[in-house]
Protein backbone atom coordinates (compact mmCIF):
# COMPACT_ATOMS: atom_id res chain seq x y z
CA UNK A 1 0.00 0.00 0.00
CA UNK A 2 1.08 3.62 -0.78
CA UNK A 3 2.00 6.03 2.21
CA UNK A 4 0.36 8.05 0.45
CA UNK A 5 -2.74 5.96 0.56
CA UNK A 6 -4.99 7.93 3.18
CA UNK A 7 -5.29 6.62 7.02
CA UNK A 8 -8.52 4.91 7.02
CA UNK A 9 -7.18 2.44 4.24
CA UNK A 10 -4.38 0.87 6.99
CA UNK A 11 -7.28 0.57 9.41
CA UNK A 12 -9.48 -0.98 6.41
CA UNK A 13 -6.60 -3.88 6.06
CA UNK A 14 -6.28 -4.14 9.18
CA UNK A 15 -10.02 -5.05 10.16
CA UNK A 16 -9.80 -7.71 6.99
CA UNK A 17 -6.34 -9.54 8.85
CA UNK A 18 -8.33 -9.78 11.69
CA UNK A 19 -11.20 -11.63 9.50
CA UNK A 20 -8.76 -13.63 7.99
CA UNK A 21 -7.15 -14.73 10.74
CA UNK A 22 -9.82 -14.40 13.90
CA UNK A 23 -12.97 -15.88 11.57
CA UNK A 24 -11.33 -17.39 8.62
CA UNK A 25 -13.24 -15.93 6.13
CA UNK A 26 -12.41 -16.67 1.96
CA UNK A 27 -10.14 -14.95 0.05
CA UNK A 28 -13.62 -14.18 -2.14
CA UNK A 29 -15.27 -12.81 0.68
CA UNK A 30 -12.39 -10.67 1.66
CA UNK A 31 -11.78 -9.48 -1.55
CA UNK A 32 -15.65 -8.16 -1.57
CA UNK A 33 -15.24 -6.82 1.78
CA UNK A 34 -12.27 -4.76 0.53
CA UNK A 35 -14.02 -3.39 -2.13
CA UNK A 36 -17.01 -2.43 -0.94
CA UNK A 37 -14.94 -0.34 1.87
CA UNK A 38 -12.93 1.19 0.05
CA UNK A 39 -15.58 2.40 -2.34
CA UNK A 40 -17.46 3.32 0.58
CA UNK A 41 -14.23 5.60 2.12
CA UNK A 42 -13.61 6.94 -1.32
CA UNK A 43 -17.22 8.48 -1.91
CA UNK A 44 -17.08 9.44 1.07
CA UNK A 45 -13.72 11.24 0.48
CA UNK A 46 -15.65 12.69 -2.72
CA UNK A 47 -17.79 14.76 -0.40
CA UNK A 48 -15.21 15.62 2.18
CA UNK A 49 -15.38 12.93 4.95
CA UNK A 50 -13.81 10.29 6.29
CA UNK A 51 -14.43 6.88 6.44
CA UNK A 52 -13.12 6.69 9.77
CA UNK A 53 -15.12 9.78 11.16
CA UNK A 54 -18.08 9.08 9.20
CA UNK A 55 -21.58 9.82 10.86
CA UNK A 56 -24.66 7.99 10.75
CA UNK A 57 -26.46 10.67 7.86
CA UNK A 58 -23.02 10.42 5.88
CA UNK A 59 -23.33 6.23 5.79
CA UNK A 60 -27.04 6.44 4.91
CA UNK A 61 -27.05 9.08 2.30
CA UNK A 62 -24.58 6.22 1.02
CA UNK A 63 -26.65 4.14 0.70
CA UNK A 64 -29.37 6.22 -0.60
CA UNK A 65 -26.36 6.72 -3.71
CA UNK A 66 -25.91 3.19 -4.43
CA UNK A 67 -29.80 2.68 -4.78
CA UNK A 68 -30.08 5.88 -7.23
CA UNK A 69 -27.35 4.10 -9.15
CA UNK A 70 -29.32 1.19 -9.79
CA UNK A 71 -26.86 -1.19 -7.75
CA UNK A 72 -29.12 -4.60 -6.68
CA UNK A 73 -29.89 -5.12 -2.96
CA UNK A 74 -27.62 -7.92 -2.38
CA UNK A 75 -24.69 -5.96 -3.63
CA UNK A 76 -26.41 -3.34 -1.01
CA UNK A 77 -26.69 -5.35 1.81
CA UNK A 78 -22.80 -7.11 1.86
CA UNK A 79 -21.78 -3.34 1.43
CA UNK A 80 -23.68 -2.86 4.72
CA UNK A 81 -22.71 -5.79 6.19
CA UNK A 82 -18.99 -4.65 5.67
CA UNK A 83 -20.04 -1.39 7.11
CA UNK A 84 -21.34 -2.69 10.26
CA UNK A 85 -18.37 -5.13 10.54
CA UNK A 86 -15.80 -2.86 10.35
CA UNK A 87 -17.69 -0.01 12.74
CA UNK A 88 -18.10 -2.27 15.33
CA UNK A 89 -14.57 -3.77 14.78
CA UNK A 90 -13.41 0.14 14.88
CA UNK A 91 -15.22 0.49 18.54
CA UNK A 92 -13.94 -2.41 19.54
CA UNK A 93 -9.85 -1.71 19.20
CA UNK A 94 -10.83 1.53 20.32
CA UNK A 95 -10.25 3.69 17.21
CA UNK A 96 -14.10 5.04 17.80
CA UNK A 97 -16.20 5.37 20.92
CA UNK A 98 -19.18 4.98 18.93
CA UNK A 99 -20.90 3.00 16.32
CA UNK A 100 -22.14 4.89 13.29
CA UNK A 101 -23.34 1.73 11.20
CA UNK A 102 -25.39 0.24 14.56
CA UNK A 103 -28.59 1.61 12.69
CA UNK A 104 -28.23 1.21 8.98
CA UNK A 105 -30.60 -0.05 7.47
CA UNK A 106 -30.26 -2.89 4.94
CA UNK A 107 -32.37 -3.07 2.04
CA UNK A 108 -33.89 -6.98 2.67
CA UNK A 109 -33.20 -7.90 -0.51
CA UNK A 110 -36.53 -6.53 -1.49
CA UNK A 111 -38.31 -9.50 0.36
CA UNK A 112 -37.57 -10.99 -3.60
CA UNK A 113 -40.52 -8.56 -4.89
CA UNK A 114 -42.06 -9.76 -8.23
CA UNK A 115 -41.55 -7.53 -11.37
CA UNK A 116 -43.94 -5.28 -12.44
CA UNK A 117 -44.95 -2.99 -15.36
CA UNK A 118 -45.30 0.51 -15.59
CA UNK A 119 -48.64 1.47 -16.98
CA UNK A 120 -46.64 2.92 -20.30
CA UNK A 121 -45.07 -0.32 -20.41
CA UNK A 122 -48.08 -2.41 -20.29
CA UNK A 123 -49.64 -0.05 -23.08
CA UNK A 124 -46.97 -0.80 -25.21
CA UNK A 125 -47.75 -4.58 -24.16
CA UNK A 126 -50.81 -3.81 -25.34
CA UNK A 127 -50.66 -2.16 -28.72
CA UNK A 128 -48.43 -4.79 -29.69
CA UNK A 129 -50.79 -7.59 -31.18
CA UNK A 130 -51.78 -6.77 -35.22
CA UNK A 131 -55.60 -6.26 -34.46
CA UNK A 132 -56.39 -6.52 -38.22
CA UNK A 133 -55.86 -10.00 -37.84
CA UNK A 134 -57.90 -13.04 -36.02
CA UNK A 135 -55.20 -14.08 -34.12
CA UNK A 136 -54.05 -10.61 -33.08
CA UNK A 137 -57.59 -9.65 -32.29
CA UNK A 138 -57.92 -12.79 -30.07
CA UNK A 139 -54.21 -11.38 -28.36
CA UNK A 140 -55.17 -8.51 -27.62
CA UNK A 141 -58.69 -9.37 -25.77
CA UNK A 142 -56.46 -11.88 -23.60
CA UNK A 143 -53.92 -9.29 -22.56
CA UNK A 144 -56.03 -7.04 -22.09
CA UNK A 145 -58.47 -9.50 -19.94
CA UNK A 146 -55.56 -10.64 -17.81
CA UNK A 147 -54.45 -6.93 -17.41
CA UNK A 148 -58.19 -6.04 -16.37
CA UNK A 149 -59.29 -8.69 -14.05
CA UNK A 150 -55.96 -9.93 -12.24
CA UNK A 151 -56.65 -13.86 -13.25
CA UNK A 152 -54.14 -16.53 -13.45
CA UNK A 153 -52.94 -17.55 -17.21
CA UNK A 154 -54.19 -20.98 -15.72
CA UNK A 155 -57.54 -19.51 -15.16
CA UNK A 156 -57.51 -17.64 -18.30
CA UNK A 157 -56.79 -20.27 -20.69
CA UNK A 158 -59.61 -22.32 -18.92
CA UNK A 159 -62.63 -19.63 -18.99
CA UNK A 160 -65.49 -21.00 -20.42
CA UNK A 161 -68.16 -19.06 -21.94
CA UNK A 162 -71.04 -19.41 -19.18
CA UNK A 163 -68.66 -17.78 -17.26
CA UNK A 164 -68.69 -14.26 -18.46
CA UNK A 165 -71.39 -12.17 -17.35
CA UNK A 166 -70.51 -9.04 -19.35
CA UNK A 167 -73.48 -7.09 -19.10
CA UNK A 168 -73.19 -7.48 -15.68
CA UNK A 169 -69.61 -6.10 -15.73
CA UNK A 170 -67.81 -9.00 -14.40
CA UNK A 171 -66.68 -12.59 -15.26
CA UNK A 172 -66.49 -15.69 -12.72
CA UNK A 173 -63.17 -17.04 -12.05
CA UNK A 174 -62.53 -20.19 -10.44
CA UNK A 175 -59.05 -20.50 -8.42
CA UNK A 176 -56.96 -22.53 -6.91
CA UNK A 177 -59.39 -25.85 -5.16
CA UNK A 178 -61.92 -24.34 -7.54
CA UNK A 179 -62.79 -21.39 -5.35
CA UNK A 180 -65.37 -19.10 -7.11
CA UNK A 181 -65.21 -15.04 -7.30
CA UNK A 182 -66.67 -12.75 -9.02
CA UNK A 183 -63.88 -10.13 -10.77
CA UNK A 184 -65.22 -7.10 -12.85
CA UNK A 185 -64.21 -6.83 -16.01
CA UNK A 186 -63.42 -2.96 -17.14
CA UNK A 187 -64.74 -1.16 -20.01
CA UNK A 188 -61.49 -1.22 -22.31
CA UNK A 189 -61.81 -5.08 -21.90
CA UNK A 190 -65.19 -5.54 -22.92
CA UNK A 191 -64.69 -3.68 -25.64
CA UNK A 192 -62.18 -5.79 -26.86
CA UNK A 193 -63.90 -9.05 -25.72
CA UNK A 194 -67.04 -8.03 -28.10
CA UNK A 195 -64.53 -6.60 -31.41
CA UNK A 196 -62.99 -10.71 -30.20
CA UNK A 197 -66.80 -12.19 -30.40
CA UNK A 198 -67.87 -10.30 -33.42
CA UNK A 199 -65.14 -10.75 -35.51
CA UNK A 200 -62.46 -13.34 -34.60
CA UNK A 201 -63.50 -15.85 -32.49
CA UNK A 202 -66.67 -17.04 -35.36
CA UNK A 203 -63.35 -17.70 -37.98
CA UNK A 204 -61.51 -19.59 -35.55
CA UNK A 205 -64.21 -21.86 -34.36
CA UNK A 206 -64.02 -25.14 -36.00
CA UNK A 207 -66.22 -27.03 -33.53
CA UNK A 208 -68.94 -26.16 -30.87
CA UNK A 209 -66.90 -25.13 -28.25
CA UNK A 210 -67.66 -23.23 -25.06
CA UNK A 211 -63.99 -22.52 -24.21
CA UNK A 212 -63.71 -18.37 -24.30
CA UNK A 213 -60.24 -18.22 -26.37
CA UNK A 214 -59.25 -20.39 -29.07
CA UNK A 215 -56.38 -21.50 -30.84
CA UNK A 216 -55.68 -21.28 -34.48
CA UNK A 217 -57.11 -24.87 -34.52
CA UNK A 218 -60.39 -24.08 -33.01
CA UNK A 219 -58.90 -25.45 -29.77
CA UNK A 220 -58.78 -24.15 -26.61
CA UNK A 221 -56.00 -21.74 -26.10
CA UNK A 222 -52.98 -23.16 -23.96
CA UNK A 223 -50.85 -21.83 -21.36
CA UNK A 224 -47.66 -22.50 -23.20
CA UNK A 225 -49.30 -21.33 -26.37
CA UNK A 226 -50.57 -17.53 -24.84
CA UNK A 227 -47.15 -17.26 -22.77
CA UNK A 228 -45.16 -17.67 -26.07
CA UNK A 229 -47.41 -15.34 -27.90
CA UNK A 230 -46.81 -12.60 -24.84
CA UNK A 231 -43.25 -13.53 -25.40
CA UNK A 232 -43.41 -12.32 -29.07
CA UNK A 233 -45.45 -9.41 -28.62
CA UNK A 234 -43.42 -8.09 -25.36
CA UNK A 235 -39.83 -7.81 -27.77
CA UNK A 236 -41.53 -6.18 -30.26
CA UNK A 237 -42.84 -3.77 -27.63
CA UNK A 238 -39.53 -3.37 -25.97
CA UNK A 239 -40.81 -4.54 -22.72
CA UNK A 240 -38.69 -7.44 -20.68
CA UNK A 241 -39.50 -9.77 -18.05
CA UNK A 242 -42.87 -9.98 -18.94
CA UNK A 243 -44.70 -13.27 -17.91
CA UNK A 244 -48.49 -13.65 -17.52
CA UNK A 245 -48.03 -13.36 -13.87
CA UNK A 246 -46.03 -10.31 -14.55
CA UNK A 247 -49.33 -8.53 -15.72
CA UNK A 248 -51.29 -10.24 -12.44
CA UNK A 249 -48.77 -7.86 -10.43
CA UNK A 250 -49.10 -5.18 -12.47
CA UNK A 251 -52.83 -5.25 -12.08
CA UNK A 252 -52.53 -5.50 -8.54
CA UNK A 253 -49.95 -2.75 -7.78
CA UNK A 254 -51.78 0.06 -10.39
CA UNK A 255 -54.84 -0.80 -8.27
CA UNK A 256 -53.42 0.08 -5.02
CA UNK A 257 -51.43 2.84 -6.63
CA UNK A 258 -54.79 4.35 -7.60
CA UNK A 259 -55.87 4.26 -4.41
CA UNK A 260 -58.26 0.63 -4.30
CA UNK A 261 -58.49 -0.92 -0.72
CA UNK A 262 -56.22 -3.67 -0.14
CA UNK A 263 -59.19 -6.27 1.07
CA UNK A 264 -60.92 -5.57 -2.53
CA UNK A 265 -58.00 -6.79 -4.50
CA UNK A 266 -57.25 -9.77 -1.97
CA UNK A 267 -60.80 -10.88 -3.19
CA UNK A 268 -60.12 -9.62 -7.02
CA UNK A 269 -56.65 -11.95 -6.66
CA UNK A 270 -58.64 -15.07 -4.94
CA UNK A 271 -55.85 -14.80 -1.77
CA UNK A 272 -57.19 -17.18 0.85
CA UNK A 273 -54.80 -14.94 3.36
CA UNK A 274 -54.49 -11.08 3.19
CA UNK A 275 -50.72 -11.71 4.00
CA UNK A 276 -49.90 -12.97 0.34
CA UNK A 277 -51.71 -9.70 -0.91
CA UNK A 278 -49.76 -7.68 1.33
CA UNK A 279 -46.51 -8.25 -0.54
CA UNK A 280 -48.48 -5.58 -3.60
CA UNK A 281 -48.45 -2.68 -0.60
CA UNK A 282 -44.15 -3.83 -0.62
CA UNK A 283 -44.14 -3.02 -4.16
CA UNK A 284 -46.03 0.36 -3.73
CA UNK A 285 -43.70 1.54 -0.88
CA UNK A 286 -40.87 0.65 -2.69
CA UNK A 287 -42.03 2.50 -5.93
CA UNK A 288 -42.91 5.40 -3.97
CA UNK A 289 -39.42 5.83 -2.29
CA UNK A 290 -37.21 5.57 -5.65
CA UNK A 291 -39.58 8.17 -6.98
CA UNK A 292 -38.70 10.30 -4.04
CA UNK A 293 -35.05 9.22 -3.60
CA UNK A 294 -34.53 9.86 -7.75
CA UNK A 295 -36.29 13.26 -7.59
CA UNK A 296 -36.63 15.15 -4.66
CA UNK A 297 -33.49 17.54 -3.95
CA UNK A 298 -32.50 16.89 -0.40
CA UNK A 299 -33.08 12.96 -0.76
Amino acid sequence: MSDLAPPWRRLVERYLDHLAVERGLAANTLAAYRRDLVALGEALGEEGRDLVAAGPTDLAAQVRRMRRAGLSPRTISRAVSAARGFYAHLVAEGERADDPAADLATPKLLQHLPAVLSEDQVEALLQAPDTATELGLRDRAMIELLYATGLRVSELVSLRLPQLRLDQGFLLAFGKGSKERVVPVGESAEGWLGRYFGEARPALERSRSDAVFLSRLGRAMTRQGFWGNLRRYARSAGVKKVSPHVLRHSFATHLLEHGADLRAVQMMLGHADISTTQIYTHIHQQRLKSVYERFHPRA
